[in-house]
């Protein structure tokens, strides 16, 4: 259901801007960590990514903009499911798998969320 004044992203170019963003990631990651050390806390770019992935075919209202944020950030702080061990994978890869597979699965409870008409 579209809302008035509800804006719904291209999923193209949604899906092509969130590939960018994590391969820039991967990219970035691997240059920096031997400078900074392993997946070192001024590396944002992969939380930026699995932000993206957990929003990817969600429209895009305040609720689901919150309801998003708030799971992508219980799966990367808990990692639950294997989102730990990603983290071991080599370089830029390791830095940003684990958010990746965190987005995901916040992608795919708010889908439930949506599909259920809980808010």
């Amino acid at each position: 259901m579209i809302f008035p004044g509800q804006v719904v992203p291209s999923p193209i170019i949604a899906i092509l801007l969130t590939l960018a963003v994590t391969a820039l990631g991967v990219w970035s990651g691997n240059k920096v960590e031997p400078l900074w050390g392993k997946d070192h806390s001024r590396v944002v770019i992969d939380e930026l990514a699995g932000m993206f992935i957990s929003l990817l075919f969600v429209p895009v209202t305040i609720p689901y903009l919150i309801a998003g944020f708030v799971l992508f950030r219980f799966f990367d702080i808990v990692k639950p499911l294997y989102i730990r061990r990603l983290e071991a994978l080599p370089g830029g890869w390791g830095v940003m798998a684990d958010d990746v597979l965190a987005g995901v699965y916040a992608s795919l409870i708010l889908q439930i969320i949506i599909c259920l008409g809980l808010f």
